[in-house]
């Protein structure tokens, strides 16, 4: 973890601008105040990306633009959708104040968060390497985004902290192939579509939610799907990689 610690501060020195990229979905849990406040101390300025804006309702993405512009000025992006990144372009050169060369952007956040993707938005190709898979961006990357922009393209920031698979699980931070317990994880993504958007659930798998608690659920889902076992059992643990496998390619909504 010390290594992570050291490429951020050296991102953070050599950068003019930082962009810490958050999940519009969960903008806080996403969030980082260790690199905030390195950021901070640096006295360089700071932008918070919202990427994924596309996997959230427009009244949700206000609120929590307006909430998060009183630490850093906001910007939210849809990669996915195109749109987004010429603000953020504007922005970056509002902020700097850089005269006779190019702005060193630093990219910061969570793994799979899409930082790489953002910058691609903002390039308008696909220079920095992208994958579904969290931690795809293996090591620093120097990118030219047309003219004055340079950004650092890093690999994801873990939290220094984090134990919990099931917000690892959540945030993308793991895949369904590095969980240990997969089908709790499932059931903590069908709570949280369920208190945001249940009709979204019902749609997209077919199913009619009434009572029902998150693993019946589950198996409501498997059932629809015939996700079953020789003895008509539901296979619980391909339904749960299914949900998760969806829930973090940003196939299911809020």
């Amino acid at each position: 973890m010390a290594s992570y610690k050291l490429m951020i501060k050296d991102v953070i020195k050599k950068a003019d601008v930082l962009l810490e990229v958050v999940d519009a979905r969960f903008p806080d849990e996403t969030r980082n105040s260790e690199v905030e406040r390195n950021v901070e101390r640096s006295r360089k300025p700071l932008i918070i990306v919202l990427s994924k804006c596309d996997l959230v309702s427009k009244e949700t993405l206000e609120k929590s633009k307006s909430r998060l512009s009183k630490i850093a000025p906001t910007v939210f992006v849809s990669s996915k959708e195109r749109f987004g990144t010429t603000m953020l372009r504007h922005k970056i050169l509002e902020v700097a104040d850089i005269k006779g060369r190019d702005i060193l952007v630093g990219s910061l956040g969570y793994p799979n968060t899409g930082k790489s993707s953002v910058i691609n938005g903002v390039a308008g190709k696909n220079k920095a390497s992208t994958s579904s898979i969290s931690g795809h961006t293996k090591g620093v990357q120097l990118v030219k985004a047309g003219s004055r922009i340079v950004f650092i393209d890093t690999p994801g920031v873990i939290p220094f902290d984090e134990n919990d698979e099931y917000r690892q699980g959540l945030l993308g931070v793991k895949d369904a192939t590095h969980l240990s317990d997969p089908i709790g994880v499932s059931m903590k993504i069908i709570e949280t579509i369920c208190a945001e958007n249940k009709p979204v659930l019902e749609e997209f798998y077919k199913v009619e939610i009434g009572n029902e608690n998150s693993y019946e659920i589950l198996e409501l889902i498997g059932l629809k799907a015939n996700f079953l076992k020789k003895k008509g059992e539901v296979d619980e643990t391909r339904v749960a990689i299914k949900i998760i496998n969806d829930w973090q390619k940003g196939k299911l909504l809020i």
